[in-house]
């Protein structure tokens, strides 16, 4: 019994171990498979199945910055400094500049210095102004004086001199009126002045009035104003005898050839004042002589200027229209 008993005891012993070893087996088995069943269904579920959970595309990657630049050395302090300095003058004198060119567009010609008046060689003449007619006589060019006849003192006629001229008092004459003869002492042949004195005579010459007068520069400047009985005497003598087109009629003393000089400008013409203007030609003495006659009414004049090595044309010109609207 006992030996049987311990038998069964063993079997039953050695049934259970294997009992639960094979049952440790299985487990482990089914552990496996269902662990490989669990693969299989998550992988089918993400890849097949219509319950796959759709993933949203990634956004578009931004693109990269650019690689800035190496950054630029540093200038040295010293350039800086220099440049800095040379920019402020820049603009100080850019500022001078633009407020100079101001200043000077704004103030008249005659308040520049270097651009004045006397800069282009004219003289500073003093205000004219014609002299009073008598009362009740009309001017030399009104429709209800045919004679043309300058009804003024002639005297107050001539043009004054300049600004810091000296005046010639040889030609101021007695009580203002010149001889004849010293007017035809400006023409240098005895024959022509014999000439010229009979054709003043014949066309009833009444009397000249003259001034003269020395600028600073050397320029000698005489005017002489002859007055007749009409304005048809003096521009038949104008015309026919003194101041023909192309060259004088009688040379002037100190000249050699004259010929007409036209660089006057037209806007100097003066209404009803006939000019005809006559400069010497190279090669000249010790003087060049610049001289013009004009026709006005019943006045004849002759304006005349010289100077030592040349003379110059901007005064000429300027003596001449302001004598011709004194005339005019």
């Amino acid at each position: 019994m006992t030996e049987q008993t311990e038998t069964q005891s063993e079997t039953q012993s050695e049934t259970t171990t294997e009992t639960q070893s094979e049952t440790t087996t299985e487990t482990q088995a089914q552990t496996q498979t269902s662990a490989q069943t669990q693969t299989q269904t998550q992988t089918q579920t993400q890849t097949e199945g219509p319950a796959a959970i759709v993933v949203p595309p990634l956004p578009a990657t931004p693109p990269l910055p650019a690689t800035p630049p190496p950054p630029a050395p540093r200038p040295d302090r010293r350039v800086l400094r220099a440049v800095l300095r040379w920019t402020a003058v820049a603009v100080v004198f850019g500022a001078v500049g633009a407020g100079t060119a101001y200043g000077i567009g704004a103030m008249e010609r005659s308040d520049v210095p270097g651009l004045a008046t006397a800069s282009d060689g004219r003289w500073e003449y003093p205000t004219l102004i014609r002299p009073p007619l008598p009362s009740g006589s009309p001017g030399p060019f009104a429709d209800s004086n045919p004679a043309e006849a300058h009804h003024a003192d002639l005297r107050a006629l001539v043009l004054p001199a300049p600004k810091g001229a000296k005046e010639d008092p040889a030609l101021r004459g007695s009580d203002g009126w010149l001889p004849t003869g010293t007017f035809l002492a400006e023409y240098s042949e005895a024959s022509e002045r014999d000439a010229l004195r009979t054709a003043l005579t014949d066309r009833g010459l009444r009397y000249i009035a003259a001034r003269g007068w020395t600028t600073t520069d050397g320029t000698r400047t005489r005017i002489y104003l002859l007055r007749f009985g009409s304005g048809v005497v003096v521009h038949d003598l104008f015309t026919e005898r003194v101041a023909p087109a192309s060259a004088p009629g009688f040379r002037l003393r100190g000249t050699d050839v004259s010929l007409f000089d036209d660089g006057f400008p037209p806007q100097t013409d003066i209404d009803r004042v006939q000019r005809s203007a006559y400069n010497e030609m190279a090669p000249y003495g010790p003087e060049q002589v610049r001289h013009a006659y004009l026709s006005a009414g019943d006045v004849l004049a002759l304006v005349v200027q010289s100077r030592e090595g040349r003379a110059a044309a901007v005064p000429f010109q300027q003596t001449v229209v302001l004598q011709s609207q004194l005339l005019g």
